[in-house]
């Protein structure tokens, strides 16, 4: 067997470790004579595990108390649609600030729930930079305020937290959750994709307000009802068991590193020296404005984009997996999630020199 470097968006390389570790209990999981998937939700063994990832997570972020942390189906997309059905009154507008694609959907795919307001957006520069806060037309009225702080296609990121006022704050981060400390208690929601920096895709982690949930409508189908889902610890339904089994491995693994203080000083690590390969060739280019560069997926393109197909044929067989560029903007994009290592982005930098030097 030969792992290369996954460079991959989503589903993202997960940690080698946390592999071998699911690999040696599939078969037989806790004692249970059964896998992971086979056992029941409802049971001792597997309430335990997930109360444990639970806390885990908890301890990770430093969650504050006053807020309900659930493991629900789905990816973000389906959540786009699902958070103003349950945090938006009918006639309720919801402010959107867009700062790349993914923003985009999640306005698009909220419209037939709420009213929404773009509030700022950088599609005018090609989603190249985070719109100055100045110029955002906020209302004070509105539900929540929605942003996406990592855009994954375009590479752009939120450094920083927005001040919105007393309007709930909405985030998708999917891409950069556990990349870095995060302020929870700044936000009243935050969602996440698990295929990232969290575990299998079909699983979506959500922390929320407990005031906020109190929004979610008893019209509501239950099983499209936040507040449905809190109440049964997300336990529902039959959950996405395997995916938060993975998550809770994961979550472990993440400790054992030393936690989000210790993963933000290694991709902060891993991006600076990305960038500086990118900007110091004279012969690479990244399109975002430098203070809104995403440490976590860093597009670029070549002088020639005759040159493409050679880079990813002659990166592939050199190990370095799945750099192709998001089919909305070409050119090339490396994501830098935790499970990849330095010495992943340590050989693209050496790849992309050498290639650099004997094309350019």
């Amino acid at each position: 067997m030969s792992r290369g470097y996954n460079f991959s968006a989503g589903p993202a390389a997960l940690p080698e470790e946390v592999l071998a570790e699911v690999q040696a209990e599939l078969l037989e999981w806790n004692g249970a004579r059964a896998s992971v998937m086979e056992v029941s939700h409802r049971g001792k063994a597997f309430t335990a595990m997930a109360e444990e990832a639970e806390q885990d997570l908890r301890d990770l972020l430093s969650v504050p108390t006053g807020y309900r942390v659930l493991f629900l189906q789905g990816g973000a997309t389906q959540h786009f649609a699902q958070i103003p059905m349950n945090f938006a009154r009918p006639g309720q507008h919801a402010d959107y600030v867009l700062t790349g694609d993914w923003g985009e959907k999640a306005a698009k795919e909220a419209a037939p729930s709420v009213d929404v307001n773009i509030a700022a957006s950088a599609a005018a520069s090609n989603y190249d930079r985070i719109p100055a806060r100045e110029d955002w037309t906020l209302d004070r009225s509105a539900a929540y305020v929605h942003i996406t702080p990592n855009e994954t296609i375009r590479g752009v990121e939120f450094h920083g937290i927005p001040d919105v006022g007393e309007v709930p704050l909405v985030g998708d981060v999917s891409s950069t959750i556990l990349s870095r400390p995060l302020d929870v208690s700044r936000y009243a929601l935050l969602y996440a994709g698990a295929q990232k920096n969290i575990g299998p895709s079909g699983l979506v982690v959500m922390i929320v307000r407990d005031d906020f949930l109190e929004r979610c409508p008893a019209r509501l189908p239950r099983i499209m009802n936040y507040a449905e889902h809190a109440a049964q610890r997300s336990m529902l339904n039959t959950p996405n068991s395997f995916g938060w089994y993975l998550a809770g491995r994961v979550f472990k693994w993440l400790k054992r590193q030393g936690g989000v203080e210790a993963m933000a000083a290694r991709n902060r690590a891993k991006a600076e020296l990305l960038y500086g390969c990118i900007d110091d060739s004279g012969w690479y280019r990244n399109p975002v404005e430098p203070t809104a560069r995403s440490w976590m997926n860093v597009p670029f393109t070549l002088p020639d984009a005759d040159l493409d197909a050679a880079f990813l044929a002659e990166a592939d067989a050199a190990g370095l997996m799945a750099l192709k560029g998001h089919r909305a903007v070409g050119g090339m994009r490396a994501s830098i999630y935790n499970a990849m290592p330095l010495a992943g982005v340590e050989a693209l930098v050496d790849f992309m020199r050498d290639f650099a030097r004997r094309n350019g």
